[in-house]
């Protein structure tokens, strides 16, 4: 019986140390899961830059050559923008020379051809019972002081034979004025069969004061013209100029449409 008392006191006591042990263990893993559980909310809540900074390190770089290269991209679309406006602003200054040229070239606008081909001149055949009366006519710009006026109202010629006309123009002013003249010829059609040999348009012409010139048109009428079935009705053309004057920075207008 004492054998057994001893027992039951040693369980009972060191039951006691064990269960206290057990204890204090289990609030020892409570205590950390706590203290683990507040960690990760901590560092939930320091932004990734803090915890990495080769991280962010590589993500400003990666910025810094993205914004490096749209500044480059800029600065080539705004070289390309530029050049275009360029030559645009090139090609508007170019585009009336250039086109009249080409009327006068082909004789678009009611302009007359200004080349002429020597030998088919001096090899042409007149045809001569088609008679075209060709009459002039002379305006000056409302800024243009000038008095302007053809020597002769009209003339009669045949398609293939060559024909002399003048203009006069004189400087009424007590100042030297330079004049550049325009021209058209109407019907517009009849324009690509009237060749000019000689004339003052689109040259300046400087007057002194009171000064007074005679200006010539040498011309023909292709002989094409009556092989043309538009041109079967055409029996009257009129050629027409008008004298500006020239001022740096005037454009002329087209022959045919001013």
């Amino acid at each position: 019986m004492i054998l057994t008392y001893l027992l039951r006191g040693c369980s009972s006591k060191y039951g006691q140390v064990a269960l206290s042990s057990t204890r204090f263990c289990n609030n020892c893993c409570s205590f950390r899961g706590v203290a683990t559980s507040r960690s990760h909310v901590f560092l939930r809540r320091i932004p990734q830059r803090f915890l990495n900074p080769s991280r962010g390190a590589k993500t400003n770089r990666r910025k810094q050559s993205q914004e490096d290269d749209w500044k480059k991209r800029n600065k080539t679309v705004l070289t390309y923008i530029a050049a275009a406006g360029v030559g645009m602003i090139g090609m508007s200054y170019a585009s009336v020379p250039l086109y009249r040229l080409y009327c006068q070239a082909t004789g678009l606008g009611g302009a007359a051809v200004a080349g002429h081909d020597t030998e088919q001149v001096e090899t042409m055949k007149p045809i001569r019972d088609r008679v075209i009366k060709v009459t002039f006519n002379a305006d000056t710009h409302a800024s243009m002081q000038w008095n302007f006026r053809p020597q002769q109202s009209e003339i009669y010629l045949v398609p293939g034979e060559t024909a002399l006309a003048f203009y006069r123009a004189k400087n009424p002013t007590d100042k030297p004025v330079i004049g550049i003249s325009t021209y058209n010829v109407v019907p517009f059609d009849a324009g690509q069969y009237f060749n000019k040999i000689q004339c003052f348009c689109f040259e300046e012409q400087r007057l002194n004061p009171h000064e007074e010139v005679d200006m010539p048109v040498f011309f023909y009428i292709d002989p094409e013209f009556d092989d043309d079935p538009r041109m079967a009705r055409v029996d009257t053309i009129t050629l027409s100029y008008t004298f500006f004057e020239a001022k740096e920075g005037q454009r002329l207008p087209i022959p045919g449409y001013s």
